[in-house]
């Protein structure tokens, strides 16, 4: 029998967990305290009222505990958090066990995906192990046994089939990919559009506004990942396309939640507060604005959500700026590198102007 560690009681975590239970395997659960594992056994998780936690799963508050002789260590922790819980478990890992990110941000201060403070706080040698999961994953209709889709990247492609192998279950499919930066963001980056979504829904604006928000936003970040190293075609799947249908329309998602309180009026800090769970789209903004303004990139949408955010800009001149400001050829931006992609077509193929 596979055994696996969820270090991370947030939804996603218990869903995962549950999902694995499921399938047979032999799931621990790690609580940061002994308070919070007691209460998962006897009250379920409040991210689920109602639902017991699945009866197999083994709830510990001990990481030596959580972690001996597993397959697979999967971290669902908000990022704000995830360099703290991995040099927790750092010393509890082997050269056997796959190091899964199910995290969706960007580390405040360093810039950095999640894989790479994974890469940063454990040994060297297990780096060949580490691999992300992402996609368009909300974790209340996955509960509630409704089919989904997801993608796991890898730097090594015989890691990333292990994990796909370990994910894949009824009902969740899990394709594979080599591209670990541009899944990462674009698991990260669509939270900055969902929170533009949601704006756009506050204020009434319907669907053909929105739909030119998504895409706008889409072409934006996907000139980020590219200038970032990302394949632009990841951004077109499921960890990015995918994603953001997902959390611009649906009212479960947490970001799209933000944007349409914001659109209310609300300030930020009183929505937040209101929040059980994180809405990543906020620090990501902060850290997606500051690695346009290294770059000297334009992202005109991710600045207008930073001003909203951070400068308290009214959100109804912030997104009518965002759908008609600035128009000019649509794969066109200071620092992108879009008509790159053409331009290298018509050289393969042998067209010339």
């Amino acid at each position: 029998m596979q055994k696996v560690a969820v270090i991370g009681t947030t939804s996603w975590g218990i869903t995962l967990a549950t999902l694995l239970a499921k399938k047979g395997v032999e799931v621990r659960l790690w609580a940061r305290t002994v308070r919070e594992a007691n209460k998962l056994k006897k009250n379920g998780s409040d991210r689920f009222p109602g639902v017991a936690i699945h009866k197999e799963i083994i709830i510990t508050p001990k990481m030596d505990l959580a972690l001996d002789s597993v397959n697979a260590v999967i971290l669902a922790v908000p990022s704000a958090s995830m360099r703290e819980n991995i040099s927790h478990a750092a010393k509890y890992l082997t050269k056997t066990m796959l190091i899964i990110s199910a995290s969706k941000g960007l580390e405040l201060g360093t810039n950095k995906r999640m894989s790479e403070i994974i890469a940063e706080e454990i040994n060297p040698k297990f780096h060949v192990n580490i691999c992300v999961l992402s996609g368009p994953q909300l974790a209340k209709e996955i509960m509630n046994d409704r089919p989904a889709a997801s993608v796991v990247a890898a730097e090594d492609k015989n890691t990333a089939k292990k994990a796909q192998k370990l994910l894949t279950m009824d009902g969740f499919c899990v394709f594979t990919n080599m591209d670990v930066i541009g899944v990462e963001l674009g698991g990260a980056l669509k939270n900055i559009l969902a929170l533009g979504a949601g704006i756009a829904d506050g204020l009434g604006y319907g669907d053909n506004a929105k739909a030119a928000f998504m895409t706008r936003g889409l072409t934006e970040i996907t000139a980020l990942g590219m200038a970032l190293g990302a394949n632009p075609l990841t951004l077109s799947g499921l960890s990015g396309l995918g994603d953001v249908i997902t959390t611009c329309a649906s009212p479960l998602s947490r970001n799209h939640y933000v944007g349409v309180e914001l659109a209310k009026g609300r300030p930020l800090e009183e929505i937040l507060k209101s929040m059980r769970q994180v809405a990543e789209g906020v620090n990501t903004t902060l850290v997606a604005h500051n690695l346009a303004q290294q770059l000297g990139m334009e992202m005109p949408i991710t600045e207008k959500i930073y001003e909203v955010l951070y400068e308290n800009a009214e959100p109804g001149k912030a997104a009518l700026v965002i759908i008609g400001g600035n128009a000019k050829h649509e794969l066109s931006g200071r620092r992108w590198r879009l008509f790159s992609l053409f331009r290298h077509r018509k050289r393969t193929s042998g067209i010339t102007r």
